[in-house]
This record gives structure tokens, sequence and C-alpha cells, in this order.
């Protein structure tokens, strides 16, 4: 096994408050009559001061990496930040296999050529996420091509065919009388051996990759090693919101994407889609992220603020600082303002005016105002009840941005907000 550097670590819950960020499952499951196995694999790391081994493999199969990718990248990436030691695994031999998960017919095979190009660009794509020095880049070709024939054949002995059918897409495709190719069975084997090589501790994937996954903790504990512990984390939407983000479908956003055209892309999304992507394309902890959530919820936060929040974010992450400016500028110019004329009628609304203030959340001192009280006040509906309609029917803008809430802070309006509903806009002064 590697020599591990001992290592001062964080409290654990400290450390499962952003590991756990965005996992849609943990294997072993947290039971009541059975410990928590991923606290208390990392309270021993933390006794000991070794770091856990943790990886996440990627065959090699395109050139270009999308922000979808990067999901298991950035937890390696929240890893490797509390110390311990992570493998970004290239699979170049399970790549010659093809992945079959998902699939209802058998993969093109790629050339080794094809394979050893798309590596690099991996490789090079990959440290936009990761600390250079401090990832284990490794290929499974070390071991699989050391296991010969021989090797191969002992380890399918371990397996039945039976078992390899309990594979939903596997068990799908037999039923339908689809081919499912002898290779394609031996995938989930060679994937599971990666993890005995690796001596791995906590393996990553999709959730899609399960039945892979638990093949690792077999053969882990056929070799006598303690199995590791499984976290997976969901398939990520693209741009529209509904399905798997795909370049194929044009719903995504690539790593190489200039500045402005990621920034842009990501002011694209909608509120909901905007959490999701809150919780898995940045290190901010959940804590924090529900924290925000709950601000734009009591009105202290303006919802389009923490989406340029997000935008600008992420862009930084896989720019500079100071390209994420200028993109969230240049979008800003472009399409804030859009809309926006100079010249709008501008009214006056008293901060005083019955209705218009919401009590006080708890813990709160400013009362935020009842938007449908201010659209009323600022002309553009007839009544409180007419715009709460309005508000309902995602037909109102707040600084070009739709808002169908129901308060606001003054501050996350701002000194002179631009409302609109249907085709009327103004732009409102406050007066006391």
């Amino acid at each position: 096994m590697p020599t591990e550097t001992q290592t001062a670590f964080l409290p654990v819950t400290e450390q499962l408050d952003l590991i756990t960020k965005g996992a849609a499952e943990i294997i072993p499951p947290v039971a009541a009559s059975a410990p928590d196995a991923l606290a208390a694999r990392l309270e021993e790391s933390r006794k000991t001061g070794i770091p856990l081994r943790i990886k996440a493999g990627f065959d090699p199969t395109a050139p270009d990496l999308h922000l979808g990718h990067t999901v298991l990248m950035r937890k390696l990436r929240h890893f490797q930040q509390l110390g311990h030691t992570v493998i970004f695994l290239i699979g170049d031999y399970t790549a010659l296999i093809g992945d079959p998960t998902g699939k209802n017919q058998t993969r093109k095979p790629l050339t080794r050529e094809e394979i050893d190009a798309n590596a690099e660009t991996y490789k090079d794509q990959v440290f936009k996420i990761l600390n250079r020095e401090k990832t284990e880049v490794r290929y499974n070709s070390e071991w699989l091509d050391k296991l010969g024939y021989a090797g191969i054949v002992k380890l399918a002995a371990k397996f039945t065919v039976s078992q390899m059918l309990e594979r939903e897409d596997f068990h799908k495709r037999f039923q339908d009388e689809q081919p499912i190719h002898v290779h394609e069975l031996l995938y989930p084997m060679v994937q599971g051996y990666d993890s005995v090589a690796l001596e791995c501790d906590v393996e990553l994937g999709g959730t899609d990759q399960k039945f892979n996954l638990m093949r690792g903790r077999d053969l882990q504990r056929d070799a006598g090693q303690k199995p590791q512990i499984i976290l997976m984390t969901p398939i990520l939407e693209g741009l529209d919101g509904v399905q798997k983000m795909s370049k194929s479908l044009g719903n995504a956003i690539g790593i190489k994407d200039p500045a402005p055209d990621m920034y842009g892309k990501l002011m694209s999304i909608n509120d909901e889609l905007m959490w999701r992507y809150w919780t898995f394309l940045t290190d901010l902890p959940q804590s924090q992220i529900d924290a925000m959530r709950v601000s734009v919820e009591k009105g202290e936060l303006h919802p389009m603020q923490a989406k340029k929040n997000l935008a600008h974010a992420i862009t930084a992450d896989f720019h500079s600082t100071s390209e994420a400016d200028a993109a969230a500028e240049n979008w800003a110019t472009q399409f804030q303002q859009k809309g926006v004329a100079e010249d709008l009628p501008e009214v006056t609304v008293s901060l005083s005016a019955e209705g218009l203030h919401a009590p006080p959340a708890e813990g709160q001192s400013e009362q935020p105002l009842r938007i449908a009280k201010l659209l009323q006040l600022a002309g553009l509906a007839a009544s409180a009840g007419e715009a709460t309609r309005k508000l309902a029917e995602n037909a109102v803008s707040i600084n070009g941005e739709k808002f169908n809430g129901k308060t606001l802070s003054q501050q996350s309006l701002g000194e002179t907000p631009t409302l609109r509903l249907g085709k009327k806009s103004v732009r409102v002064r406050w007066i006391d």
C-alpha cells in the first residue's frame, strides 16, 4: 500500500457537512441498527492522521468535458480540501470495453489512439478543479494489463451470469431480446478490481453506476480488504432543467466555454435549478446554501442576485476572478439593461403606505415589502389581489428578472427598482 502522510483533520461533523453535500446515496447507509460507516472511517482517519484514499474513475470516451462531468470531480476536491488522498482514475482499459450503463445497445469501441488523445485532454481539464500537486492520477491499464488471460478468467469466476443479469440495463436488454456481448459483462468486474488495486476507502460515482460500484465492495471483501464506502451523486440536469446535461442535447456548459458564454448560460437557468447548481457545482457547504435559500424566501436576497453570485463563482473557478468580473459586466450590459430604458416613467411610493410592509421573519428586524401591494401602489395593478394573481402567473419582473414570490426587502429591491407587469414598466422612487 502506498505510504500515507499523517495529517491533522477537521472534526468529523465539519467534514461531513462538505462531503455529504449533494449525496444521493451512501453505502453502507446510516441506520438505527448500524453505525455510520462513513463517519466511522473518517473518525479512524482523524485519530490516526492517515488520509483516506478516495477514487473516482472516468473513461476517456470524448475529448471535452462539461459541468455535468465535474460533479464527481468537485466531490473529489471536497475530500482533497479536507486533506484526504484523491485518485483521479483514467479508465483507459475500461474505455476499450465501453461502459454499458444505461445503453440499450453495445457501445462502439474506441481505438487505443482515440483513448490516449482523450485522456490527455482530461488531464488538462481536471486540474481546473483539482490541485495538480496533490492529485494521484492513475490509469487502470497499470494493473489490468498485468492480469493477463489467466487473471481475467480468475476474476470472471468470482461472478455468475445471473448476478450480471440483475443489473437493470442488462436485464432489460435480455427481456427485450437485445444483444448483450460477453465483453460487456466484464465491465463491472474490472471496475470493481480497480478498487482492489488502489485499496480505496471511498469510491464516488453517479447513481447510474450503483451496480458497478458495488462490485468493488464484493472484490475488496474477497481480497481481505475493508470494503469501500460508496458515495453516489445524482445525474445533473442541463440548462433546460429537465434532461441530463449533454452536448448532444444542446443543454450543456463546457469546461472550455469562454467566460462570457459560461456566465451567460448560467444566468439562463431557472431559479429551482439554480439551487441544484449551487449544491453540485460549488464548494459552498450545504448549510450555507440552505441559509442563502432561506434569505431568498424571506425576501432578504433577490433570487437574481443569488444567481449572479452562482454564475460568478463557477465562471471564476474555470477561468479567473477578473474574467468572471468582466463576464458579469458584459452580461449586465447586454441583457439585464435590455428592456429597462432610461426614459421609463417614474412613480413615487411611500414607504409608510398602509399594507406595504409584511411582518419581519423570526430573528429579523427589517420588515420586508409586500410585492403585490407595491405593484398596486406603482399603478401596475388595480388591486393587490390582481397583482397576486399576476405574480402566480409569472407575469411580473423586478429589475429585469422574473419574480413570483410574496415579499422582498427594500435592500434587495434597490434604491430605484424597475417593475414590469405584462407590457407596462415603471421605475420606483421611494419617499418616506
